[in-house]
This record gives C-alpha cells, sequence and structure tokens, in this order.
C-alpha cells in the first residue's frame, strides 16, 4: 500500500474533526470535547473569541467566517466529517455545509427530523437544552425541524450544570449534573404524553444519556448518537461470518 504526504497534513487517522468553542469548561467521559469518549481517534480545533455568550446568547453572525476557517483548518489535517461541541451552532449548519468539501453535522439538533420519521404522526421529540430561552426557531429552520414536532426544555433552573456549561465557574459534580438532567427528562417527559424520544442537545450531556434512558425508558440520542452514526458510514467494515 502507498501512502502520501499532504501539505499542512501533520497528523492522521481521524476522520472526525470537531470545532470547540473558546469557553472554560470541566469535560467528563462522554463529553464531546473529551477525546475518550470515542472509540476512534478524533481532531479537535478551539476557535479563538467565538465564546458561548456570542453563539447562544448574542448568535452572532460574524462566527460565521471563523468557523468556517476552522473548519477547512481540519479538513486539511485529514477529517473527513465536521461536527462541534454545541448544538447552538445549527445557526451555521448551511453554511459551513456550503464552504466545506465534507460532510458537516454541527448540532445534535440534525437527528430530530430523522427521530420523527420513526414515530407516529401524532408523536414527539422532547428536547433537552443547556439554554431554552434561546433555542429558537431560527435553529430548528436551520436543522429541518418541524417546530410542531419537538417539545422543549432547557435547564436554566439547575445550579450545578448550568453553571459549568453556561456561567462557566469551572466546576462540575457530575453526580449532581446526573441528578439535575435525569430530573428535568422526567419534567419533560411529564409534561407532554406524546413524547416518545429524547434528544440531548448539549454537547456536554451525553454523559449522562444512560442514566436519563433508565430514568424515562425512551430512546435517547445525543451529539455521540449522531457523531457514531456518521463515523460509521465514513468507515464502513467487512462482514465475516459463517453462511
Amino acid at each position: 500500500m502507498i501512502y502520501c504526504a499532504r501539505k499542512g497534513q501533520y497528523s492522521a487517522g481521524q476522520a472526525i474533526g470537531i470545532l470547540l468553542l473558546d469557553a472554560m469548561l470541566p469535560l467528563a467521559p462522554g463529553d464531546v470535547a473529551n477525546a475518550t469518549s470515542y472509540p476512534f481517534p478524533v481532531i479537535y480545533k478551539t476557535v479563538k473569541a467565538a465564546s458561548s455568550h456570542r453563539l447562544i446568547f448574542e448568535r452572532d453572525p460574524e462566527l460565521a467566517q471563523p468557523f468556517i476557517e476552522a473548519g477547512l483548518e481540519l479538513v486539511q489535517q485529514g477529517a473527513r466529517a465536521i461536527t462541534s461541541d454545541c448544538g447552538f451552532m445549527a445557526l451555521f449548519q448551511e453554511q459551513l455545509a456550503e464552504a466545506l468539501p465534507v460532510p458537516v453535522m454541527l448540532s445534535s439538533i440534525l437527528q430530530v427530523p430523522f427521530i420523527h420519521r420513526m414515530l407516529r404522526k401524532r408523536e414527539k421529540v422532547g428536547i433537552l437544552t443547556a439554554q431554552g430561552q434561546n433555542l429558537t426557531d431560527r435553529h430548528f429552520r436551520a436543522a429541518g425541524i418541524d417546530e410542531s414536532t419537538v417539545v422543549v426544555l432547557g435547564m436554566e433552573d439547575t445550579e450545578n450544570f448550568y453553571g459549568a456549561f453556561i456561567t462557566e465557574t469551572g466546576v462540575l459534580d457530575t453526580d449532581i449534573a446526573r441528578e439535575e438532567i435525569v430530573g428535568q427528562a422526567r419534567k419533560l417527559v411529564a409534561s407532554d404524553p406524546s413524547i416518545k424520544a429524547i434528544l440531548l442537545e448539549c454537547s456536554n450531556m451525553p454523559p449522562y444519556a444512560f442514566a436519563v434512558q433508565e430514568a424515562v425508558g425512551l430512546p435517547v440520542f445525543d451529539f455521540n448518537t449522531m457523531i457514531n452514526h456518521v463515523f460509521s458510514a465514513l468507515e464502513q467494515r467487512p462482514y465475516q461470518g459463517y453462511v
């Protein structure tokens, strides 16, 4: 087999490139920004000055260009698909998908149309998000989501999780976070009996997906179900067995 060097590529084997916000966050195993969350190598790129506040609260359109430039750097490094560490980057999904020469999946909410197609027409997807007040119709339109098919609940009323990932205290107690997220998931499901699947919007929530599923007994999707799905398409394996 022959391997060829590529100008600007200094490592290899990372099919998934992940754009990171410029934020001070505690990153537990399962978090998108914790590389041990995956059974395959990933490559990261921090987008300087792309703060959580600029993305989530300001929805700053000026972030598009630095996201594109960082995505191109990851592609140069060998990434064959680009994702992010914040579901609110859905705002820039179309722009990056047009600008980058590889598949782009910036937000976990991109899975919602697929999930909804698996359900009865009257059934809904419950979305648990870090900041419910700022997950808007713009995000849903960018992800191809019919708002009538989802129910959204945020984490604004939680001290530990919200403090760690929105106000950036720098400290996370995972036991408390688990209780907070499971509590909100139960509240979400109880709010509407038509909810038949859960989508965890936030890239910091996958560590608690198992606990959420145990608590509510529904399919649970998150950033990592999306990333693993796309990786399986990028890296097909031959089947072996008996006939």
